[in-house]
């Protein structure tokens, strides 16, 4: 009996000290995703209350959807990696926790405004872990074989592509999606939503944003591609077909691991009017409501070993994502000392701010690319597939 008696305690105690497990659904793919699984590793090698057990859902959109479908069929992780325009909708659906409660204590050096892309109506829904900046990128060696500059307004992109454009190539990529339409008129002093959270396709920055980028397409100035096309838009610049794009600055080192650029590749920051602004966008952990308080702690835990200097300038060397705190700069000179264009994306942070938060955003965006596409594939008239687009976003809106 008093065998069985400690078996029975010593398989109590065994249990009672069994790490905490937490489904980790992530949609960081390469180079990201070494990266992150290793500072999973790290983190349950560094404690013995929690282990974060990873599962890579592919990217953003392809990880909202699987979430979604596991949210109504059951099936849901504790944690999740969100892109920060899907944080509105799961916030406004309750599936994700508030999270202040368990934030106390936090360094006080983090950049201004990065902790606010995971805070809705002044609840903390998110803890942001990769937030990124778009540059311009271009062809170095053909602009200096024009005597051209890296433009610093869109007046300028308009001419460098009319400088550039031959029978072979065009001089600038357009991109019907939302995410570099909405950098144009960010840039410019616009926004897709206005001060209340809702759509508002129709204001004059919008119009004139879809006008100009039109006006270089009908020109023959620009190639146009939606976003099925994306990959055609990286080969179209990579065999100098376009010479010129935005795109954020985490796409520079997947360039770099797909092949080697054939060309100087020059980093500038994105055009910008007098007062235009530049999207800070990107991805933060999600705790699901049905999560346990246990793993609830594990996660926030891990999201606080994820900010580490140390472990923050592991990230930003492999993804060229911002540095999320002060006290990661020093480990990250020599970084962008060996590369000054890398410093690029955060010269431009004091004009950021958060792209979009809109809970709807995950329906209306559909809507807002199909007019983008009509306009710059179809030549169809801007004010009205705009007039049509912001019919349709209003029909979805909850509020």
């Amino acid at each position: 009996m008093r065998l069985l008696m400690l078996v029975v305690v010593g398989l109590g105690l065994a249990l009672a000290q069994r790490p905490v497990e937490v489904p980790f659904w992530h949609t960081a793919g390469p180079p990201g995703q070494e990266v992150l699984e290793s500072m999973i590793r790290d983190f349950n090698a560094s404690q013995r209350e929690y282990r974060i057990v990873p599962d890579f859902v592919g990217d953003y959109r392809e990880g909202g959807l699987r979430l979604l479908a596991a949210l109504r069929a059951g099936g849901a992780p504790a944690l999740f990696h969100a892109e920060i325009s899907f944080l509105g909708r799961m916030a406004q659906d309750n599936v994700a926790l508030p999270l202040d409660e368990y934030l106390g204590r936090l360094p006080n050096d983090f950049y201004p405004g990065f902790l606010e892309t995971g805070r809705l109506q002044g609840r903390t829904y998110g803890l942001p872990i990769g937030l990124s900046i778009p540059v311009f990128f271009y062809n170095a060696d053909q602009f200096s074989a024009r005597g051209l500059r890296a433009p610093r307004n869109w007046d300028e992109v308009a001419a460098a592509a009319q400088r550039l454009t031959t029978r072979a190539a065009r001089g600038y990529t357009v991109s019907s999606d939302i995410y570099s339409f909405n950098v144009l008129v960010m840039s410019r002093g616009g926004a897709i939503v206005n001060a209340q959270g809702r759509p508002d396709f129709t204001n004059a920055r919008v119009v004139e944003s879809l006008e100009y980028l039109q006006g270089l397409v009908r020109r023959n100035l620009a190639q146009s591609r939606n976003l099925a096309e994306a990959q055609f838009s990286v080969a179209d610049f990579l065999r100098t077909r376009t010479f010129m794009g935005i795109a954020p600055i985490t796409m520079w080192p997947l360039i770099e691991n797909r092949a080697p650029i054939p060309f100087r590749l020059g980093i500038g920051a994105v055009p910008r009017l007098e007062g235009g602004k530049v999207p800070l966008s990107g991805a933060t952990l999600v705790v699901l409501r049905g999560a346990s308080e246990q793993q609830t702690r594990g996660a926030v835990a891990f999201w606080r070993f994820t900010m580490e200097p140390a472990n923050i300038a592991r990230w930003v060397r492999a993804t060229y994502y911002l540095p999320m705190r002060r006290a990661a700069q020093p480990l990250l000179e020599d970084f962008y000392r060996e590369d000054p264009r890398r410093r690029v994306a955060f010269n431009q942070i004091e004009h950021a701010d958060v792209w979009i938060q809109d809970p709807e955003f995950t329906v209306w965006h559909s809507f807002l690319e199909d007019a983008l596409e009509r306009a710059l594939k179809g030549n169809a008239n801007p004010r009205q597939v705009l007039e049509e687009a912001q019919r349709r976003a209003n029909s979805v809106e909850r509020r």
